[in-house]
């Protein structure tokens, strides 16, 4: 399955656990909390500053390898 800017960080987690250290490597240690799992992956990236096609490309590689 691959994932988009929309799709809910709780989804992709829920989906792979090993995703985790991608967001705890932008600073989204809060990966358990409501707030946090209800975000899409474009709003995750926006808070943090990070570039969210860059990372919707590299969680989709991620998950490629591990299908």
């Amino acid at each position: 399955m691959k994932i988009t800017k929309e799709t809910k960080i709780g989804d992709i987690l829920d989906m792979d656990r090993s995703t985790a250290p991608y967001f705890l490597e932008m600073g989204m240690h809060c990966l358990g909390c409501p707030s946090a799992r209800s975000e899409s992956l474009e709003q995750a990236c926006m808070v943090h500053g990070v570039d969210a096609d860059a990372l919707v490309a590299k969680i989709n590689a991620h998950l490629e390898k591990a299908e």
